[in-house]
């Protein structure tokens, strides 16, 4: 499963679970801090927004170069990219701080912290496993623009089992809309992966007038008629990237509109699947 739907919103499960873990955390740490007569709400949501901001801007520092000057792009955090060991490090290093200046907050805050990491390891932990267990290219019929049968892991096979990008897209969804030029550019730059983008419930009318009207140049095209691959891997929104390494085990998932550093950062696990006598160009 990688994404909840809430309503008319989803969200991915990975960021599901840090909101969980902050609840658990800030329901141990009030229960703590009562017995102390010590109020705690505020220096939780203090610790949770630190380690937001420290994770953001370590991550934005980590790729400047495709971030670059343009203030707006580096708290549009829509694009999903934090740095999860700044932002632990940096609610470690003010949660101690709080303590050194507040005795009475030390125990609270001590407990707060176990419940949080333990509620967020143990959830983790049991959706990676059952991940784990499902984590091959779904076995879904798929069909080219000129309506030729194929199945993601015969592709894959095909072109040398090459690690795998696969896009969940629709031509309606204007995330999907903006982020396909800086997929197709990386499909350009990176002939060491293979780039699938599979179209969500379209017909190739509707897919060739698209990308005729964007003057994109895309291989491997595919129509999934019935969104079958969203549904066999527990994703209900558009646009859904999934990574696959050259074996065939899904490495990594981006719920949402990828930027180029978030494109970067989820391209790292496959480097080391890819064929190293290909040279490579970093992606933009």
């Amino acid at each position: 499963m990688l994404s909840l739907t809430l309503g008319p919103l989803a969200v991915s499960v990975g960021q599901a679970l840090i909101v969980l873990a902050f609840l658990v955390a800030l329901v141990a740490g009030k229960l703590s801090a009562r017995r102390r007569n010590v109020a705690i709400g505020d220096a939780i949501i203090n610790l949770a927004l630190v380690g937001l901001v420290a994770a953001r801007l370590v991550f934005v520092g980590r790729y400047f170069s495709s971030y670059g000057l343009d203030p707006l792009s580096w708290i549009d955090i829509r694009d999903g990219g934090f740095d999860l060991m700044a932002g632990l490090a940096a609610m470690a290093a003010y949660g101690g701080y709080v303590g050194w200046r507040q005795a009475a907050m030390r125990r609270p805050l001590c407990m707060a912290a176990f419940a949080g990491l333990l509620a967020w390891g143990l959830t983790g932990g049991a959706l990676s496993l059952i991940e784990h267990q499902a984590s091959r290219p779904p076995q879904a019929t798929l069909h080219t623009l000129d309506n030729k049968p194929v199945n993601l892991a015969d592709l894959q096979q095909q072109a040398g089992h090459k690690p795998m990008v696969v896009n969940l897209w629709a031509t309606w969804c204007p995330p999907c809309r903006k982020e396909m030029p800086l997929l197709e550019q990386a499909q350009e730059q990176r002939p060491d992966l293979m780039f699938v983008f599979a179209n969500q419930g379209e017909d190739g009318i509707t897919i060739r007038d698209f990308m005729d009207q964007m003057a994109l140049d895309m291989d491997h095209v595919l129509l999934d008629r019935q969104g079958n691959i969203g549904q066999l891997a527990g994703s209900a929104a558009l646009p859904t990237t999934l990574f696959y390494a050259a074996d065939g085990e899904l490495v990594d998932s981006h719920l949402g509109e990828l930027s180029a550093a978030t494109l970067k950062e989820a391209l790292k696990p496959l480097e080391t699947a890819s064929d190293p006598s290909i040279s490579t160009q970093e992606t933009p």
